[in-house]
């Protein structure tokens, strides 16, 4: 049975560098980029700050996903592995320890959110709180 592996995607650098990791150390696994859309970012337009309605957002999101997946999937063909994309809507720590149990995932690679002191202390961490959440290993990228 081949390695299931789960790798968080965003437009992050670290959630690049995550995903080129996984190409090349999991290459033979099953691989899935999980994008995970946050609720909480709906209700502004970041270019103006403008209100805009919950189906407009979603709409954004998913359109923004599909142009993820393609990019994630032009680099994966790059190192010649079929990769699986999904889309989720939740909070982002949350809805990767959820889809990990769920899938049945045997590691989940994730990027380091590359903020240090009072910063990291007051934004939280996606990696932190997965890698504390996590009942599988979790290998977390810089």
């Amino acid at each position: 049975m081949a390695k299931r592996v789960l790798v968080a995607l965003d437009r992050s650098p670290q959630a690049w560098a995550a995903l080129e990791y996984a190409l090349e150390e999991h290459a033979d696994a099953d691989l899935t980029a999980l994008h995970v859309v946050d609720p909480v970012e709906a209700g502004y337009e970041v270019d103006v700050g403008v209100p805009f309605s919950s189906e407009e957002w979603y709409e954004r999101a998913c359109e923004d996903a599909r142009d993820l997946f393609t990019e994630a999937q032009e680099l994966a063909d790059e190192y010649g592995v079929d990769l699986e994309t999904t889309m989720e809507v939740g909070r982002p720590a949350r809805a990767v320890v959820e889809f990990s149990e769920r899938e049945d995932v045997d590691e989940v690679v994730v990027g380091s959110h590359g903020r240090t002191g009072v910063q990291r202390i007051v934004l939280g961490s996606v990696a932190e709180t997965v890698v504390r959440r996590s009942s599988i290993p979790v290998t977390v990228v810089r």
